[in-house]
């Protein structure tokens, strides 16, 4: 029981936001009894607004402990008592017996939805566990870099999915990975998480991006190879990567297939086209492995956001997609976490409230006076 408690007083802690709507809602069982007993000994007895008495525990078991919704069963059952001298005739005993039937079957009720609270936070607890380990929260400098991150995931109450990103200090500079996979469901979060193992180790070793990304595409293969299901002829990933090197003047883009990461560069923003297409991972064997380069100047002060495809086709109650670059030429000089906090901001205001697909963005910043952090 104690253990139910500490569950049911960290739910109340995820429904603080709320403030006094939760609590009015808690308190309607109370209200409802009060209601229908003051309603009872004030109108005439044909009406017999007692029998509604079996409502208030029944309701209170959607939300109540087994403890309180049984008090709230006897009480109801001490206001028909109470009634009974009132009104002889009233028919006590068939609405005293379906108070305590109502009361108990509540109680189970109560109890059991009890359990399945504890259950969920249990998973919410394993969810937050995995996100942490398959997309580690990013310190806010790398290298001297400012970096921050955004995901929200789609689905609900899920904390994880197909979208993925990483960021890694490297010999060869700031090497930064967004994704996202086709499909959502536990085979997409495991071909992420495929994804990620491979670039942290990858990112480490290759000097060159090309590198990077062939050795991602062999590890997506390979675990397609080890986990079949029925969509794995379909099952392809677009990625971005990028690198800053150590000196900081320039930043080099390899694109399979995403979109176009922003770049403010002394005060003006671009869309960041890849001059040439490459292929999205696992694709390679069908239109070929020829992946392409771009190189772009990077100074400092600028500003650069990647995005997964969530962002851009955000939609609004009219059916128009989410104007991100138009919005990125609106934003002023912020740092990273408070630009991700717009951006989350006003894809909810922009759709009402709801997102219909993964989100995942990073936000890199150059300051004015970089100190660089060279690996050992």
């Amino acid at each position: 029981m104690m253990h139910f408690v500490l569950v049911l007083r960290r739910l109340r802690r995820r429904r603080r936001p709320y403030g006094g709507r939760w609590e009015a809602v808690r308190l309607s069982p109370v209200i409802l009894t009060i209601l229908i007993a003051a309603l009872a000994f004030s109108t005439p007895r044909e009406i017999a607004i007692s029998r509604l008495l079996p409502a208030a525990p029944a309701l209170a078991a959607s939300m109540w402990p087994v403890l309180p919704t049984i008090l709230l069963g006897t009480f109801c059952l001490l206001v028909m008592v109470g009634l009974s001298f009132v009104y002889t005739d009233l028919g006590t005993p068939y609405t005293a017996a379906a108070i305590v039937a109502v009361t108990l079957a509540a109680a189970y009720a109560s109890h059991v939805r009890l359990r399945r609270e504890e259950a969920l936070f249990q998973i919410r607890l394993v969810a937050d566990t995995a996100q942490k380990v398959l997309m580690r929260p990013l310190p806010s400098r790398l290298e001297g870099i400012e970096i921050e991150s955004l995901y929200v995931a789609a689905q609900a109450q899920a904390r994880i999915g197909g979208d993925f990103y990483e960021a890694a200090v490297t010999p060869y500079g700031v090497r930064l990975l967004l994704g996202d996979v086709r499909g959502k469901g536990l085979s997409a979060v495991g071909t992420a998480s495929a994804v990620i193992s491979s670039f942290r180790e990858a990112a480490h070793d290759e000097p060159d991006l090309r590198g990077v990304i062939h050795r991602l595409e062999t590890s997506m293969a390979r675990h397609g190879a080890a986990f079949p299901s029925p969509d794995l002829p379909e099952r392809f990933a677009t990625a971005l990567i990028a690198e800053i090197p150590h000196d900081g003047s320039h930043l080099r883009l390899l694109n399979c297939g995403h979109p176009p990461p922003l770049l403010v560069h002394h005060g003006k923003m671009c869309v960041l086209e890849p001059t040439a297409p490459s292929p999205p991972l696992n694709l390679a064997a069908l239109i070929g492995d020829r992946y392409y380069i771009d190189t772009v100047a990077f100074a400092p002060g600028d500003q650069l956001l990647l995005y997964t495809d969530g962002v851009t086709e955000t939609r609004d109650r009219a059916g128009e997609f989410f104007p991100l670059p138009d919005w990125m030429r609106r934003q002023g000089p912020a740092a990273p976490p408070g630009l991700l906090d717009r951006l989350h901001r006003d894809l909810l205001v922009f759709s009402g409230g709801r997102l219909d697909d993964d989100i995942a963005a990073l936000a890199v910043r150059c300051p004015e006076h970089r100190v660089a952090e060279h690996p050992a």
